[in-house]
């Protein structure tokens, strides 16, 4: 696909960045699979996707809004990884609806990954200060 610019009376090409619908998915933080028809068949431009994120039409709306949502989606709410939204046998994407079922039942899966995730940000914050304090006594 290309655009055709004329400036000052010179002809220049310039192509048009397009992206896979997924990958614009992706970006949007949607499942593909509940995108309107139209959006999974075409290509997204640059500017189709910075246009759909400034003003979202209600389709993308609601999605954001009820989901279903994808996979690091719904570990993000739950607060846990992807990696243990498998081992909690959690492997399609869920409506918000889902997500807040799973929340009030607490299941020991949930509250087992969730205490995983905690420690893993711990000793992350833990390496970082101690990477900070390395950084700032070599000054």
């Amino acid at each position: 696909m290309r655009a055709l610019d004329t400036l000052d009376g010179m002809t220049s090409h310039q192509s048009t960045q397009t992206m896979k619908p997924a990958t614009a998915a992706k970006k949007l933080g949607v499942y593909l699979e509940a995108t309107p028809a139209e959006f999974r068949e075409g290509v997204v431009s640059r500017a189709e996707l910075n246009e759909l994120q400034a003003n979202p039409p209600q389709w993308l709306q609601d999605l954001r809004s009820n989901g279903p949502h994808p996979r690091p989606a719904v570990a993000a709410k739950l607060g846990v990884s992807i990696a243990g939204l498998a081992r909690g046998g959690v492997t399609e994407p869920l409506t918000t609806e889902q997500i807040e079922t799973l929340k009030q039942e607490n299941p020991e899966w949930l509250q087992r990954e969730r205490a995983t995730q905690a420690e893993v940000r711990k000793e992350a914050d833990r390496i970082k200060k101690k990477n900070a304090e390395r950084a700032e006594s070599r000054d």
